[in-house]
């Protein structure tokens, strides 16, 4: 038998390296879709797109079993104009032209999951948010409207739009939005080893308020949920992807110094953090903004978690990241 085939569009990075590994260890087929493909020395494949047109990387998506796409220009910047236009268009541009390859199949990927974010949901310090919460405004004291636009967006170009209009050419086809909320990791890009560092330095203590909710999910999870989702053909629509006890900035920054054995960790004002994104040319939203999010329909079909908690998604990154020093 044929092993199933995976797609990863926007696979070149952290998120996409962690896939790419999980799924070749099981067998597939996996192929990385990527602006600057390079010869690698596993089984992965890497094919050129450009993330706005159908081109030659549609061929792959014929009998695939699934797609990702994981492309989307990193927010850690600041917003002006430029990055602003950027960061919509990378998401908005790569979802529609997926959608635009699928329907041309004959053999079209049984499932498309699509990249969305956790920060879709309302900054909040109450309930936390599963699938089925409406409250999607935007806050100021959250400093958040760019970012809900963009996620509301990102989701309309996945579940409605294609040349403006609705994408009914994808009935054999199920699309679910990852809402994807703080995954940390080892890997290039991920927020754990920027964490650890600050904790090292004696800076890891509360950030603003510190009462802010952070969500997030361990690597491990992350893979073993991708994998779930795309077995389990009733998940389609929105799928929060986050372990189910977010926690809040405070207790995030105190489980990090108890790993790490820091006997202090110093605290961060608010003025501080945006003096410090200034100059790091970063927003502090990105670490404000409370996201209180639960994994409701990953816990109702089943899936178990390996790391439900914090602190043993910190220590177990510890061990193993201590490990290769």
């Amino acid at each position: 038998m044929k092993p199933q085939r995976i797609l990863l569009a926007g696979g070149s990075g952290f998120l996409g390296g962690e896939l790419a590994k999980y799924f070749s260890a099981l067998g597939w087929e996996v192929v990385v879709l990527t602006r600057s493909p390079k010869s690698r020395t596993d089984v992965v494949r890497e094919v050129v797109w450009d993330a706005r047109t159908v081109g030659d990387w549609a061929r792959e998506l014929e009998g695939a079993t699934a797609v990702v796409n994981l492309t989307g220009r990193s927010v850690d910047c600041r917003y002006n104009a430029k990055n602003r236009r950027e960061i919509m268009d990378s998401r908005v541009n790569s979802t529609r032209v997926v959608g635009q390859a699928i329907a041309k199949c004959k053999a079209p990927p049984r499932v498309w999951l699509n990249s969305s974010t956790a920060t879709v949901y309302k900054h909040t310090f109450g309930s936390a948010h599963d699938e089925s919460s409406r409250e999607m405004d935007s806050v100021a004291e959250a400093k958040d409207a760019f970012s809900v636009e963009v996620a509301q967006a990102w989701e309309r170009a996945l579940f409605e739009e294609m040349d403006g209009r609705l994408l009914t050419s994808l009935p054999k086809t199920r699309r679910v939005a990852l809402r994807t909320a703080l995954v940390l990791g080892l890997g290039r890009n991920s927020v754990f080893p920027v964490l650890r560092r600050l904790t090292n330095l004696g800076l890891g203590g509360r950030q603003g308020s510190g009462k802010q909710f952070v969500s997030w999910i361990h690597e491990a999870d992350f893979c073993r949920a991708v994998e779930w989702i795309i077995a389990q053909d009733e998940l389609a629509g929105p799928v929060n992807l986050c372990a189910p006890n977010p926690l809040t900035n405070a207790e995030m920054m105190g489980g990090l110094c108890k790993v790490r054995r820091m006997p202090f960790g110093l605290p961060a004002a608010e003025w501080m953090l945006e003096l410090g994104a200034f100059f790091l040319r970063t927003e502090t939203e990105l670490i404000l903004k409370s996201r209180r999010v639960v994994p409701g329909r990953l816990l109702a079909s089943g899936f178990e978690f390996r790391f439900r908690q914090f602190r043993e998604a910190v220590a177990d990154l510890e061990k193993r990241m201590t490990a290769r020093t």
